[in-house]
Parts: C-alpha cells; structure tokens; sequence
C-alpha cells in the first residue's frame, strides 16, 4: 500500500519506529514490522507503471478547531513546512517543471470545489497557503495527471482529477 500524507495523521518522519528505504526511484517511510505499507516522502519522484510521479502531501483542517475543543488530534506540522516547498521546487527545477504526474492531498487554489465546502466552517478561518502554493506550482509545471483526495469527492476538472470512491488504473 503506497500512501500520501493527508492532514489528519502523524508525519510519518516523525515516527520514531519508522525507517526509509528506496521504492520505485524514491524514499519512502515504512515500519519494519509492516514492510507493505509505504508513506511517500514529499517532494520525492517515484516510477509509478512508467509514470514519473511526485508526491505533496498535507493540508489545513477545516475542522481544527472543532477537533482541539474535542480533545481529537490536530497535527500543527499538517501543511508542508517552507522547507518540504523548497525541497519540491527544487526538485522540479531539476526535472525542467515536467512530470508526469502530480499527486497531492489537497489541490491546486484555482479548483478548490466550493461545493465541497461544509456548511458549518467559516470558510474566513480556513487557511489556503497550501492551496496557493499549489496554485503556483500548477501554473509553472506541465503534467499529464494531477490526482487529489483531500475534499472527499469524485470529480474531473481538466486533468485534475479529485478522487474518494474511484479507482484508477
């Protein structure tokens, strides 16, 4: 199983029982206990069936205030540091911003789907810094396919594609 840093779990680097190893051209995260499950590490490019693939993962709660007035987790290191957005420009710098796929946890601001948005969060608390720098990186790169999960939905929007049920080959 690969995985992608969402928002609602511990960094998997900062997991003391965790350890990397090299998979498909990239690092990855794993635990020796369960070598089959694979956190991707940010900014790295993995060989995915032919597919030169990078991964951003990481994104802002909407409900994080909820969830520290509960007593739920709330990670403070959930977006990607200024330093994981350096590490990813740079290495899209080496790549001349041409990839074959892009796959983040949230998406790029200009497609965040409103209609996705919970009635009961005060969309001027939410903080879209990830979605911006993601704007960025979208208006520099040429892709083929860009994959995201963070807002619960399946939908297509050129080729940004939003997944929660789908499976795709």
């Amino acid at each position: 199983m690969f995985c992608i840093h969402g928002n609602h779990e511990m960094r998997p680097e900062t997991i003391p029982t965790y350890t990397t190893k090299e998979w498909h051209g990239g690092v990855v995260y794993y635990e020796e206990k369960y070598p089959n499950i694979l956190f991707a590490k940010d900014g790295e490019i993995y060989d995915l069936d032919g597919q030169k693939s990078i991964v951003i993962g990481g994104a802002y709660s909407v409900d994080k205030f909820y969830r520290l007035r509960n007593g739920f987790h709330w990670f403070e290191d959930e977006q990607p540091s200024a330093e994981t957005k350096a590490r990813v420009e740079a290495v899209l710098d080496r790549c001349n911003w041409e990839i074959d796929q892009v796959l983040t946890h949230t998406c790029p601001y200009k497609y965040i789907p409103t209609e996705a948005f919970l009635p009961s969060i005060d969309q001027s608390t939410v903080d879209n810094s990830t979605e911006k720098w993601l704007d960025a990186i979208e208006d520099r790169l040429t892709y083929k396919r860009w994959l995201c999960g963070h807002w619960h939905i399946d939908k297509r929007i050129d080729d940004l594609r939003f997944v929660m049920e789908d499976i795709i080959e």
